[in-house]
């Protein structure tokens, strides 16, 4: 008896195992931040349905362009300090899968658009002190070059507006205009829809 159970993990098992704990990890487009809890007038977009666009805030409200927040390095930051910038915001956090697979597709866009003036911005939704080692490493190991560094409260509540996943991206023209929101992460449509918008937003008159 023991003998039988000792071949259940057979090389070809394993290796289905393995494709589908990955299919999983892809198809899960969204994570439900643990430092938000969404109102009851809010139903929180499903899993399988990331880049929800359609913003309620029509542009950032002052308390938050003038939050002063913690930076992963460096000295403390405003979202006013990128004004007149097309600014890309993400919330994100470092347990977070899709989280984690949307950071690389961030860096390249970042690269191929800051020589245009397109500020990027990462804002963690941890809590700072307790988040603090594991954001710079995260900052490390996947070679993050824009800013980062962590929502505060008021500016986490009034961004995600009741919905509490994660990652989301907010789209801002030059004149402050909230053009496009993004809710989840899917690697095939995402990172082409972001670059559509940040082109969107290039191009926008004020």
């Amino acid at each position: 008896m023991i003998e039988h159970q000792g071949k259940f993990w057979t090389p070809l098992r394993l290796f289905w195992t393995f494709v589908v704990l990955t299919s999983l990890a892809v198809f899960a487009s969204s994570c439900n931040s643990n430092d938000v809890t969404p109102t009851s007038a809010t139903t929180p977009p499903p899993s399988n349905a990331p880049n929800t666009a359609g913003p309620v805030l029509n542009s950032l409200p002052p308390h938050v362009l003038d939050s002063e927040m913690r930076a992963a390095s460096g000295s403390p930051f405003k979202l006013s300090d990128y004004s007149g910038k097309v600014l890309l915001v993400n919330l994100w956090a470092t347990w977070c899968g899709p989280c984690r697979l949307e950071t690389p597709e961030l860096v390249k866009l970042h690269k191929e658009f800051q020589d245009r003036g397109v500020e990027m911005v990462g804002l963690s939704t941890e809590e700072p002190d307790a988040s603090a080692q594991t954001v710079r490493e995260f900052v490390r190991v996947f070679n993050v070059d824009y800013h980062v560094g962590w929502a505060t409260p008021e500016v986490k509540f009034t961004l995600m507006q009741g919905t509490g996943s994660i990652p989301q991206s907010f789209i801002i023209t030059r004149e402050g205009r909230i053009m496009k929101r993004f809710i989840g992460f899917s690697p095939s449509s995402t990172p082409p829809k972001l670059r559509q918008a940040l082109e969107e937003a290039l191009a926008a008159k004020g």
